[in-house]
């Protein structure tokens, strides 16, 4: 089924193709999407957000999963699905195969697409990682800020270990002009306030759950950012891909926007 946004209806209204009482027949039904008595589909998301509902796989049941995510996917021409275990995973696989756009086992993401291209805004974001296996998080990220038409330039494993290969990774952000910085770090969470001390460009810090001990889980990490003395630094939940991707996305297409109009 053709997409329902409200762009695409309003300019269907301008080229005469549809009437107005249609128009409003459209809107109405274009915003919220029942599904029996289990989910209220918020279909508009996108055209306020740049991304449509993600759909959170955790706690749902599969044939649940399955009907929202094809209803999303029917309507919105692509549809996300976050924190999916390997048996929603693969019942996912099954139920859609060839519209698998991105599967992340580690983290649980799905992207599924039905004949849909993001459209470059020219927003530039980047991505560091303190550790590999910060990665999955990274990757997380970047589908997200890729999908919402921003490019990503990416560097991992550049954690204060060894300090020493971040020079090489931050000239490569610099020289790319990013509009954002999303760093990604477990442990003490060191680098996203490092980094920040030697930029000039908003950084969003992601803490991981990859530590053990005291801090374990992801709560030292998130502790120490959260305290950081460098400015220009905020902080979004433990293994916070998802929203560090829109959150940065949403901040650098803007920035885009206007770069775009001195043009």
């Amino acid at each position: 089924m053709e997409k329902l946004i409200l762009r695409d209806i309003l300019e269907k209204l301008l080229k005469g193709k549809i009437s107005i009482e249609e128009a409003e027949k459209s809107i109405k039904s274009a915003r919220i999407l029942e599904l029996s008595d289990f989910a209220k589909i918020d279909l508009d998301r996108e055209s306020r957000k740049g991304m449509p509902e993600i759909v959170l796989a955790e706690g749902k049941k599969n044939d649940q999963l399955i009907k929202i995510a094809s209803k999303i996917l029917d309507k919105c021409g692509r549809v996300f699905i976050s924190r999916a275990n390997n048996q929603q995973i693969s019942s996912i696989k099954k139920s859609f195969k060839e519209r698998i756009s991105y599967v992340s086992e580690e983290n649980g993401l799905i992207v599924l697409k039905k004949e849909f291209k993001p459209v470059s805004t020219g927003g530039k974001i980047g991505i560091l990682t303190a550790g590999t296996s910060d990665i999955p998080i990274a990757e997380e990220a970047r589908v997200i800020a890729e999908e919402m038409g921003c490019k990503v330039v990416s560097s991992y494993d550049v954690g204060v270990a060894g300090i020493h290969r971040l020079v090489d990774s931050l000239k490569k952000i610099t020289d790319n002009n990013v509009d954002v910085l999303i760093i990604i770090a477990g442990r003490e969470g060191a680098l996203p306030t490092v980094v920040a001390g030697l930029v000039d460009i908003p950084i969003i810090g992601v803490p991981t759950s990859t530590s053990y001990g005291f801090g374990k889980d992801g709560v030292g990490a998130l502790a120490a950012m959260l305290q950081t003395c460098s400015l220009g630094l905020a902080v979004v939940n433990i293994d916070g891909g998802i929203p560090a991707g829109t959150f940065a996305a949403l901040i650098a297409n803007k920035i885009a926007k206007e770069r775009n109009k001195k043009k």
